[in-house]
């Protein structure tokens, strides 16, 4: 498996990197993407070899750029960058119409089954106030993190009426209606992120945590094998995970 790493130079791209030094897949690094450091690229329209798949994790605004470049080379992408806008998505989306893309909110197993967790929890618990709080390293720029949000849509398929909220302050009570998330940014942690589902007499508590930053690489290069060969289109974990 050829891959090409955009945000090669960065914390998750040197680990995909390093997977690939490994053989993991039998992926093989063939170009790097980045705007800083030596040794890459800074747009695949630069690449000039063979690649079956891009891996991003570089920056939501260099999305659209990057796809246009892997239609333009029909070479399928996984995105695993976070913090996208609406319109974002929607290139994302469109792009899909052209060549495969692999997009998830975070590409670990374990926050897969933990989203299906949630849902069965949230489908029992009838009536529960909701709230979801996630922790991550101090450099992190997007809040809510994307699995965070991931995690809330989870709930709202079960509980569509309810408005999510960020962040609580001040002399306001909580409505009925909330679905609360609060954003913690502390130190190195790599991800942490709770699900907590109160009825008024018991709770549920869901708690995923991530220990490493390589199982979002090693989940990114496992999106990659599951998506080349397959025809164009929009694929996530859930497809993954059939």
């Amino acid at each position: 498996m050829r891959v090409i790493i955009s945000g090669a130079n960065g914390f998750m791209g040197r680990e995909v990197n390093a997977l690939c030094e490994k053989g993991f897949k039998n992926a093989t690094c063939v170009g790097k993407i980045d705007i800083a450091g030596e040794g890459a690229i800074p747009t695949l329209s630069e690449f000039n070899g063979e690649a079956d798949v891009v891996v991003d994790f570089s920056f939501h605004t260099a999305t659209k750029k990057l796809l246009e470049d892997a239609i333009s080379k029909n070479i399928p992408c996984v995105i695993a960058t976070t913090g996208h806008t609406d319109e974002e998505k929607q290139d994302i989306i469109n792009a899909s119409k052209k060549i495969p893309v692999f997009f998830a909110a975070n590409y670990s197993l374990g926050v897969a089954v933990t989203s299906k967790l949630v849902k069965t929890a949230v489908e029992f618990m009838d009536g529960a106030d909701i709230e979801i709080i996630e922790t991550h390293h101090n450099r992190k720029v997007d809040a809510p993190s994307g699995t965070a949000l991931a995690l809330a849509n989870s709930v709202l398929e079960v509980r569509p009426e309810l408005k999510i909220t960020t962040g609580r302050s001040g002399y306001s009570k909580r409505e009925q209606n909330e679905l609360g998330i609060q954003s913690i940014r502390m130190g190195n942690v790599v991800g942490i992120h709770e699900v907590m589902v109160n009825t008024g007499s018991e709770t549920i508590t869901i708690r995923h945590e991530a220990h490493a930053r390589s199982l979002f690489a090693n989940g990114a290069l496992t999106a990659a094998e599951f998506i080349i060969g397959k025809p164009a289109g929009l694929y996530d974990m859930k497809s993954l995970l059939k």
